[in-house]
């Protein structure tokens, strides 16, 4: 991206260095010519701290090193992207808070009080959540909305994701995403009618169920299909995220977005405009 040297560069910090999406996160920012890598921090005693964050992202030494120093990479950051697990997220929101940046939060498997502290926070600085900052999964999103709205109750919407072995939250934070875009579409209550699993003598599908069915497995990176089953036909939309870089192009996407944004909590498809 070619920068307007009028514009300083945007300063980006990144907790969770050394995760796999986190050192893409490192890359891509090293790599940009409109953003700054304000620092990047991991859990005290990991294996990679005071690693060189240029070697963190597989490139040249950058004399900054990971490091402990969760809350002062805040107050130097103007943006924070997240991908950190749903522990930390009370912590994250108070520093960001304290030191007036914007977020960008990627984790998955929030609780709804975990929710509930992002819109706390919200009311003070501007938040991107985003359980998958895929541009695509964004798109996915919005057409998910549109046609379970469009469709009558006679097509039945499944949703079915598979993601990597290691995955620890099920069904995914997207696919419940997906499940909550189809309910707003349909104008129905997303918790009355979501089904999680089925398992035994189930009796037969209740009429409204949003079905989720969750697969686990090998190397993964993740797969999510949408399907509205009607009478003698099927709709299936779906999303196929082939590599993770995907998930730093849309983070920085979204960063990039939030640069002066007034407070408030903002989806991906907000910073698509496709609200």
């Amino acid at each position: 991206m070619n920068h307007n040297p009028t514009i300083p560069l945007l300063r980006i910090g990144v907790p969770g260095c050394g995760g796999r999406v986190g050192r893409l996160l490192l890359k891509a920012i090293l790599e940009a010519n409109d953003l700054m890598l304000s620092g990047g921090t991991c859990r005290q005693g990991s294996e990679v701290e005071g690693t060189d964050l240029g070697r963190l992202a597989n490139l040249a030494p950058i004399s900054q090193v990971a490091n402990s120093e969760r809350q002062a990479l805040f107050a130097d950051s103007q943006v924070i992207i997240d991908f950190t697990a749903a522990a930390t997220l009370r912590e994250h929101c108070q520093w960001a808070v304290a030191a007036g940046c914007a977020l960008v939060v990627g984790s998955s498997g929030l609780s709804t009080a975990d929710r509930a502290t992002l819109h706390t926070a919200a009311a003070t600085i501007p938040i991107v959540y985003a359980p998958n900052t895929s541009i695509g999964v964004a798109v996915l999103s919005t057409l998910v909305r549109r046609v379970a709205g469009l469709l009558g109750t006679e097509f039945d919407i499944e949703i079915v994701e598979m993601h990597h072995r290691n995955k620890k939250d099920a069904p995914s934070g997207t696919a419940l995403h997906l499940g909550e875009q189809a309910a707003e579409g349909r104008q129905i209550p997303f918790a009355k009618h979501a089904v999680r699993a089925r398992d035994g003598m189930t009796g037969p599908r209740r009429d409204g169920d949003i079905g989720f069915a969750t697969l686990r497995g090998g190397s993964v990176v993740a797969e999510h299909s949408v399907i509205f089953a009607g009478p003698s036909e099927r709709l299936v939309l779906s999303h196929i995220a082939e590599q993770r870089d995907l998930f730093a192009y849309g983070a920085l996407y979204a960063a990039r977005w939030l640069r002066d944004r007034a407070p408030g909590i903002y989806s991906m498809e907000d910073v698509l405009g496709l609200r």
